[in-house]
């Protein structure tokens, strides 16, 4: 069926496609763009062109942004909507790029009712109706297989809030079904707290335990960067990731790289 919104698109495809050789730097720099298909890597690059044309970078403080970081923020923001589509990300319109850790003002209400502020420092940042905030030094940090993701994190809160809030819960397609989701992810989640609670290491790193909405950022990282490892260690959130991003980077593994189990 014809839509405006398609037109407009093939049009800026034909004229503004991201040149080959930014997008070869940009892929050999980000082992987790690696194992695409043919057809995946050419839909990836449709995409980045697209979004990088739909929201606006904004550097703040003294970065200057060229064009080859516009890409590698945008490809690594597009990677989880590979199969799912730009409108997963419709609603907003900036991603605002500081040089390294920023340290926003917090406002919070305790269980009192008291009102607190201060500050604190951080690598990312997802306003449920505004701007991703993103470190460039954790973008470059990002993206190399070792289950850091600041691009990826972030975005994920992004679709986590479609819902309309971030809980762990972004909206599930017809063919989910919410309580399996909330079911398995509630009992990985109450896993990993009990084995940091025991003094244990986990596989999965803790800051996931925070809160259900940062499990389902922290294991969409993995999922995208180490699949191996959150197949072995929660195989059901993978399972479910897998339905939900309608990927599985785990065959995109060169075999060597499977963990046991996966």
């Amino acid at each position: 069926m014809w839509s405006l919104r398609a037109w407009r698109y093939r049009r800026l495809l034909r004229r503004a496609r991201i040149a080959e050789a930014t997008w070869t730097q940009v892929r050999e720099a980000f082992p987790v763009l690696d194992g695409l298909s043919a057809d995946e890597d050419a839909r990836l690059r449709d995409l980045t062109t697209l979004f990088l044309h739909e929201k606006t970078l904004e550097p703040a403080g003294d970065l200057v942004l060229d064009e080859t970081m516009r890409v590698a923020i945008a490809a690594q923001a597009c990677l989880p909507i590979l199969h799912l589509g730009l409108d997963w990300y419709d609603g907003w319109s900036a991603v605002i790029v500081y040089p390294a850790e920023f340290v926003p003002r917090l406002e919070w209400t305790d269980e009192a009712g008291v009102v607190h502020t201060g500050e604190e420092v951080r690598s990312g940042e997802a306003w449920q109706y505004g701007p991703v905030i993103l470190s460039w030094d954790d973008v470059q940090a990002s993206g190399a297989g070792d289950g850091y993701n600041v691009v990826i994190h972030e975005f994920a809160h992004k679709l986590d809030a479609r819902n309309g809030h971030t809980e762990g819960l972004p909206p599930l397609h017809r063919d989910m079904d919410v309580r399996e989701w909330s079911s398995r992810f509630a009992a990985a989640f109450e896993d990993l707290n009990a084995r940091v609670a025991r003094g244990e290491e986990p596989a999965i790193d803790p800051y996931a335990g925070e809160a259900p909405e940062e499990f389902f950022a922290v294991t969409s990282e993995y999922f995208f960067e180490i699949p191996d490892i959150l197949h072995a260690t929660y195989p059901e959130v993978y399972a479910l990731l897998r339905r939900f991003y309608r990927q599985d980077p785990l065959a995109r593994l060169a075999p060597h790289r499977v963990a046991p189990g996966g």
